[in-house]
């Protein structure tokens, strides 16, 4: 993974008419709670915390921090807590390394998986400058702003993610621990009880969870959170891939989010239900549709369509993200939107009667490796501009989108998602819709990270080609 420091730099991108930063880059930051700060005090005493880690992610997602004791606790609470930002993918230049960690209080949480005695907790953070401005390159803040244009528009942002993973035997060798398939309620499904261990821990920690079970695939689980405002479900995607990962290891497994692991499994989706609301109403629900979708939900729905090639560097923002979104594995290769089907890249739930608030929109294409918080910013940015732009919404696909003819699929106003990295960040790097939903140091910090990424991989020499061309040629 390209996270590290030192890591060789990339041509940059080609120029485009984008501007230095979008407006409005600036949103509130939260203030202190002093109210907040004596729960977290008084809760630290009561639960025997001796250390506290403070969380937060690179551009990549990837979760950083550090940790503090309980004698720290109330000074970080209300000063933050300085460390080296030079030193975390597209945080800082070397010439402006110090930041401000800032712990959010409400995100605190005791860790179930760690000892009760000298018990850890964890606070995720909010970047700051030492000045104590938001920092440009904070995902938390990247999402904020985008919630905040919502806000501005009427809108509250829910969503509520399908994450899928595999338990594998070692790190070193993809073997599925179970033989288990979909829905399985047998002893061929041996990872019933990492599942089981998982929800408990997440439900501990405050994150509910929908349902759980087994998925198409050898060894491949999925467990669904219910829907939540943005801010705290990118915050609760991070905790569940660490919480998984964490009970997996101590079980002597080793649990991935890889988006395709193996030739021969299905890969790992994060499909993500999507809703507005206006107050206690849903924006999406309309009792006079047909299919019960408002003007602003459609036009929503019309945004992802429209700019989804261009989001997809950053849904889909591994080189391995591609190896899933083909066609026979249930994930979306055209820019199609359908009620019932499941291989389209939008899918409008079906309207349970009495249900308004479950009316809803579901993107398929994003995987469950990438970063949720730059993910879940580009999803509400497209749909924002459909609505804002008041963008028409083609008629549904009625049949197989991978049964039609170029022409046809054409003539319904449908194309196809990039089909690697490369193709993913040239679309992405002329976005402005991109550019303006993440802030100039994280498109920029990103998009040369992904270039590192595509030309490491396209220099080096595979498995596959060796099997293939080493005897023969």
């Amino acid at each position: 993974m390209l996270a590290g420091p030192g890591v060789t730099k990339a041509a940059g991108p080609p120029d485009h008419p984008l501007p230095m930063e979008p407006p409005g880059f600036e949103s509130p930051m939260p203030p202190n709670d002093p109210a907040a700060i004596q729960y977290v005090l008084h809760s630290a005493q009561e639960r025997d915390v001796k250390f506290i880690r403070l969380w937060f992610t690179d551009i990549l997602g990837t979760l950083k921090g550090f940790a503090i004791t309980i004698d720290e606790l109330e000074h970080v609470l209300n000063r933050g807590a300085t460390f080296d930002g030079s030193a975390i993918e597209g945080f800082a230049r070397s010439d402006e390394a110090d930041m401000v960690a800032m712990p959010d209080q409400t995100t605190w949480q005791i860790l179930p998986w760690r000892p009760r005695e000298n018990a850890v907790a964890r606070m995720f953070c909010d970047i700051q400058t030492p000045d104590g401005k938001a920092a440009e390159s904070d995902c938390r803040q990247v999402l904020r702003r985008n919630i905040h244009r919502a806000a501005e528009m009427g809108f509250t942002y829910y969503v509520g993610p399908e994450l899928e993973f595999f338990y594998f035997e070692s790190p070193d060798t993809p073997e599925p621990i179970d033989q288990g398939g979909y829905f399985d309620q047998t002893s061929a499904d041996s990872g019933a009880d990492l599942r089981r261990e998982t929800v408990l821990a997440l439900e501990e920690m405050g994150i509910p969870v929908q349902h759980s079970h087994h998925e198409v695939a050898r060894g491949q689980h999925e467990i669904d959170l219910r829907h939540n405002n943005a801010l705290t479900m990118a915050d609760s995607v991070i905790t569940y891939r660490l919480v998984v990962k964490e009970i997996a290891a101590q079980k002597g497994v080793h649990a991935s989010f890889m988006p395709r692991p193996r030739n021969d499994l299905h890969g790992s989706g994060m499909h993500t239900h999507v809703s507005l609301f206006n107050g206690e109403e849903n924006a999406f629900f309309d009792v006079d549709d047909e299919r019960r979708l408002s003007l602003a939900g459609k036009r929503f729905l019309a945004g992802l369509l429209r700019h989804a090639a261009e989001i997809t560097a950053v849904t889909n923002q591994w080189v391995n993200s591609y190896k899933r979104l083909v066609p026979g594995l249930e994930a979306p290769v055209f820019t199609s939107w359908s009620v019932g089907a499941w291989a389209d890249l939008v899918r409008v739930p079906a309207y349970r009667p009495g249900r308004e608030d479950s009316v809803r929109i579901e993107y398929r294409a994003p995987d469950s490796a990438c970063n949720p918080y730059l993910a879940f910013s580009v999803i509400l940015a497209a749909g924002l501009e459909g609505i804002d732009k008041q963008y028409p919404l083609p008629e549904p696909i009625s049949g197989n989108v991978f049964e039609m003819s170029d022409a046809e699929l054409a003539e319904c106003g449908v194309s196809r998602l990039p089909s690697n990295l490369s193709e993913a960040i040239k679309i992405t790097e002329t976005s402005e819709l991109v550019h303006d939903a993440l802030g100039s140091r994280v498109f920029d910090s990103f998009l040369r990270n992904k270039r590192i990424e595509w030309q490491d991989y396209d220099r080096t020499v595979t498995d596959y080609e060796v099997q293939r061309y080493l005897r023969e040629l």
